[in-house]
């Protein structure tokens, strides 16, 4: 716990350094923040908050910046997270809104609106809707050696995509086959196609059995493609814009890893907590991430399909201000979803 003089001489120094990015000495509190005691007075308070680990001192005549623990301090005591301004509010609401009859375009929006309004790289993954199932298979003829697979999923995806073959069955004999396939197949996903299931088909398929497995091929590509989840990124190279990341070296490893999809997804993490998260600097899991702070939340989509959206930054964050710009996403994000009818469950 920390005593009133000593509280708001910490959120001084978080909220100057967030500002400037330069170190706070005791003089621009005593002239800045009107606390109404003496420089040395606020000298001996930080020497206090020093010990406490909460702010560090680069070098003897500099000033003090947060620590990890200090910049968890303030999120977690300190931080007031204000309400979006007027037109934050109507340009999140524009964006969004916009791409409300194109949903595939949304999340590219959302990671837009989120990197526009903050300054910092933002990565937004599509929901991941597990298992989709099929619903319908329509064979159609098109020549002597070729047909039309269309394909059409649970999640009312419709693929379709062309199979050659030896030789193509015609148009008659297609439509038993199509029958014989949503019989066996309608409402399984990929995985549950047992060895039993495509041995029955193939008994069934006849002198035409060698249709089945390019069918089956195929099918299981198209809902694998389905099954990928999207993960979209803007502002990458705003990371680039603070003096934090002035080394080469640092900044081009946090870079590449926000053009990576593997080490995109290991940066989201598998969707755990509830609301909206604060990861700062050594609490997070990653080495590369160690000097940044990631703020981060989850959404849902007709309580299937969970997603996640988030910011990262140098620790010096403005934590408040992207604290409601996120919480803004998540709310148009859930009005959306909503005039779309997918009935957006909110933060996981």
């Amino acid at each position: 716990m920390l005593n009133d003089r000593k509280f708001k001489i910490l959120q001084a120094i978080v909220n100057d350094y967030i500002e400037t990015a330069e170190p706070v000495g005791s003089r621009t509190i005593a002239k800045k923040y009107g606390l109404g005691v003496s420089s040395a007075t606020i000298r001996n308070e930080m020497s206090d908050l020093e010990d406490l680990g909460l702010i560090s001192q680069l070098h003897s005549s500099s000033g003090r910046v947060p620590s990890s623990k200090g910049y968890r301090f303030y999120v977690d005591s300190m931080m007031q997270s204000p309400a979006l301004a007027e037109e934050e509010a109507l340009l999140l609401q524009r964006m969004l809104i916009e791409n409300i009859r194109q949903s595939e375009y949304m999340m590219q929006e959302t990671a837009k609106a989120l990197s526009r309004l903050t300054n910092y790289p933002a990565i937004v993954s599509e929901p991941y809707l597990k298992k989709t199932a099929i619903k319908h298979i329509q064979l159609v003829p098109l020549d002597e050696k070729s047909i039309l697979l269309v394909l059409v999923t649970d999640t009312k995806t419709v693929k379709n995509q062309v199979v050659n073959l030896s030789a193509a069955p015609g148009y008659d004999v297609l439509t038993k086959l199509s029958a014989l396939l949503n019989r066996r197949l309608s409402g399984l996903s990929i995985r549950e196609i047992s060895r039993e299931c495509i041995d029955k088909m193939l008994a069934e398929f006849g002198e035409h059995a060698h249709v089945l497995m390019p069918i089956l091929g195929i099918t299981a590509d198209m809902i694998q493609a389905e099954d990928d989840v999207r993960v979209y990124t803007s502002g990458v190279k705003n990371i680039l814009t603070f003096p934090e990341f002035s080394d080469k070296a640092k900044a081009e490893q946090i870079f590449h890893a926000l053009e990576d999809r593997a080490s995109l997804f290991e940066i989201l993490g598998t969707p755990k907590a509830s609301g909206i998260q604060i990861i700062i600097g050594e609490e997070n899991a990653l080495d590369l991430l160690k000097s940044c702070s990631l703020i981060k939340a989850n959404y849902t989509i007709d309580n299937q399909g969970t997603g996640c959206i988030a910011l990262i930054g140098p620790m010096r964050m403005d934590y408040a201000q992207a604290v409601s710009v996120l919480s803004g996403v998540l709310q148009n994000i859930r009005h959306v979803m909503d005039a779309l009818g997918l009935r957006n469950g909110g933060t996981d």
